[in-house]
């Protein structure tokens, strides 16, 4: 028994050692000139390859990682498909009637717009697909980098405190929803309110750092677009986004399945518009153009950490520090907090998915504080680091901000405000 624990202890510092290089390298990318999607492909499979050289029955590493591989292809798919729904309305220059519709040119004033966007954004549609949609609208609007690095790490914050007030605003607010332990009334009542100093307290920072107006990004004219297509696929692209959790909800299919949908939809919409026109025309604003437009090494990237994280989570690394912190530390509320800081370096998906299995609902029953604070928590601590959500890593994708920028920035304000919200729930608990 003392080998078998002995050789568990050896594989857990090795597969952490190559998950903190791997995540070293990464923050390390503009350094080393080493793309952090190589990185992270890399850190990923060797994850992985440790894993099963150090287990006996070769079929069950396999059979887990195709389990895993599943989990993973939804939410890549999903990543993809709204992207492609993205670019496909930027094609066409739908983001023009958003822009147009923001008449100020005053930087601080502009924050507080896309900051309320994104926050009520999210909480209909989620964190993921809200990040993408407004970090584009972002980097269609604002010049200036510095500019556009501080809108994108609020429209990041803002996305992720939206999301954990709503059962559908975040994968982990989903799965606590699905498992039984919050109610749609419970999470909005007992959530709403810290995800709302989360979000406002780092915006009124970040306010600070604004000054003056700004001047718009100039639109190249070279692709004419009809204003009817325009609207037609901005306002269809939109609602078919918004249409992503109804599916969910009416067909208790997985979101991706929605997103997949919509883009067919979406897809036969274009394609109906532009089948009378010349080939070349017909090629310029197509589905075919928007998906050569999707960033895929950042789709990559996210791949490989999900897979590196996945491979912590076969080994039992992440349930074993669950387990860990329920050992030494004896408030279960400590140990939600600190949860919700572990996000912001790992997936809140499995760490969640271990709590869920800690603590039953005889313990806790539906509804109990317990379930919306690490609803909250979960939701939230992602926004410490960049690469700490989903939201995080698809603003990653769209505007390549230096982590060290990100963490001198932002961070340092994203754990205080993390902290001041936690402070909130416990009170109006």
């Amino acid at each position: 028994m003392r080998g078998v624990w002995l050789i568990f202890a050896h594989m857990i510092w090795i597969l952490l050692s190559i998950f903190l290089l791997g995540y070293l390298f990464i923050v390390l990318e503009k350094s080393i000139k080493l793309d952090k999607a190589a990185t992270a492909l890399l850190m990923g499979v060797c994850c992985w390859v440790f894993y099963i050289i150090n287990q006996q029955d070769y079929s069950v590493v396999n059979h887990e990682l195709a389990e895993h591989i599943g989990e993973i292809s939804g939410i890549l798919f999903f990543l993809i498909g709204a992207m492609t729904i993205v670019e496909l309305i930027d094609l066409h220059q739908g983001f023009q009637i958003v822009s147009g519709a923001i008449k100020t040119s005053n930087k601080r004033t502009f924050l507080i717009i896309i900051t309320a966007i994104s926050f009520f954004m999210s909480a209909i549609l989620d964190n993921l697909t809200t990040s993408i949609v407004m970090c584009t609208l972002v980097t269609k609007i604002l010049s200036d980098p510095k500019d556009r690095y501080i809108s994108i790490g609020m429209v990041v914050i803002a996305s992720n405190a939206g999301g954990a007030w709503s059962p559908i605003g975040d994968v982990t607010t989903t799965m606590l929803w699905i498992g039984h332990q919050i109610t749609t009334a419970g999470i909005i009542k007992n959530v709403f309110l810290p995800g709302l100093v989360a979000a406002l307290v780092p915006m009124a920072y970040l306010l600070t750092k604004l000054k003056g107006n700004f001047i718009p990004v100039q639109v190249s004219n070279a692709v004419s677009v009809d204003i009817k297509e325009r609207n037609i696929i901005f306002y269809a692209g939109i609602t078919l986004l918004l249409f992503v959790p109804l599916f969910k909800t009416l067909t208790h299919l997985p979101p991706f399945m929605g997103m997949m949908f919509s883009v067919g939809i979406l897809w036969m919409i274009s394609e109906t518009l532009h089948r009378k026109k010349p080939d070349h025309e017909q090629y310029q604003p197509s589905i075919f153009a928007a998906l050569e437009k999707i960033d895929m090494p950042s789709v990559l990237f996210f791949f490989g950490i999900l897979l590196a994280v996945s491979a912590l989570q076969s080994a039992g690394i992440l349930q074993q520090l669950a387990h860990t912190l329920s050992q030494h530390v004896h408030s279960d509320i400590l140990i939600v907090s600190v949860i919700g800081v572990l996000s912001s370096v790992f997936d809140n998906v499995p760490l969640v998915a271990a709590i869920q299995g800690m603590f039953s609902l005889e313990q806790y029953p539906s509804g109990h504080f317990f379930w919306n604070y690490l609803a909250y928590c979960a939701g939230t601590g992602g926004s410490i680091l960049i690469i700490g959500s989903a939201a995080g890593v698809a603003a990653l994708g769209i505007e390549n901000i230096s982590f060290f920028w990100y963490l001198k920035n932002i961070s340092f304000a994203a754990l205080l405000v993390y902290v001041a919200g936690a402070l909130v729930a416990v009170a109006i608990a």
